[in-house]
């Protein structure tokens, strides 16, 4: 049984693009554009808790990955630049704005003389802290008007997608997501 939507705004741009040119299959620009608008409309909610802390999101997503990554939160700065899918310069630039804040310290490895680690300091740790309690709030709330089985059935399906777009080989989405269940 299929629901009837409420017009959003990737509908209304669809909606041009069928009057403009007929001729062109535009379906893909309805999940894409609606996964593009869900992902900046969330970024804004998201910066609105992390302003709280006086953190960015690339801050908090540093101070997180250390937290998340178990005591000592010590971690070499390769290990963090590709987890967080940034550059070494782009890296080493944020280290030295975290470090000029007092939320993390670079120690000598003892495994290596020449590279060093990256550790949370007592007070960024406290901030992640308090900051992943209200961030994991926040993100309760924004999911809230979602019923619990259609929540889980969006999850599995983006993750349907995700593994999709993470495959080396380009593979195509399984059959299974265009089927409703």
């Amino acid at each position: 049984m299929a629901t009837q939507r409420k017009p959003d705004a990737v509908h209304a741009i669809l909606a041009q693009w069928h009057r403009e040119r007929p001729d062109l299959d535009v379906s893909p620009m309805g999940p894409i554009g609606r996964i593009k608008r869900c992902a900046a409309l969330l970024q804004r909610r998201l910066d609105e808790t992390f302003a709280e802390f006086g953190l960015s999101y690339w801050e908090f997503d540093v101070l997180a990955t250390l937290r998340r990554s178990g005591a000592p939160h010590c971690l070499a700065p390769t290990t963090l630049f590709s987890t967080l899918m940034v550059t070494s310069g782009t890296m080493t630039h944020r280290m030295g704005k975290l470090e000029a804040q007092g939320w993390i310290t670079r120690l000598p490895n003892p495994d290596d003389a020449r590279s060093s680690l990256v550790q949370l300091t007592p007070e960024g740790l406290a901030l992640i802290d308090r900051a992943v309690e209200a961030h994991v709030a926040n993100e309760h709330r924004i999911l809230a008007p979602l019923k619990a089985a259609d929540l889980a059935a969006l999850d599995a399906r983006l993750a349907l997608l995700l593994a999709a777009l993470e495959s080396p080989t380009g593979q195509q989405l399984p059959p299974a997501m265009g089927t409703a269940q």
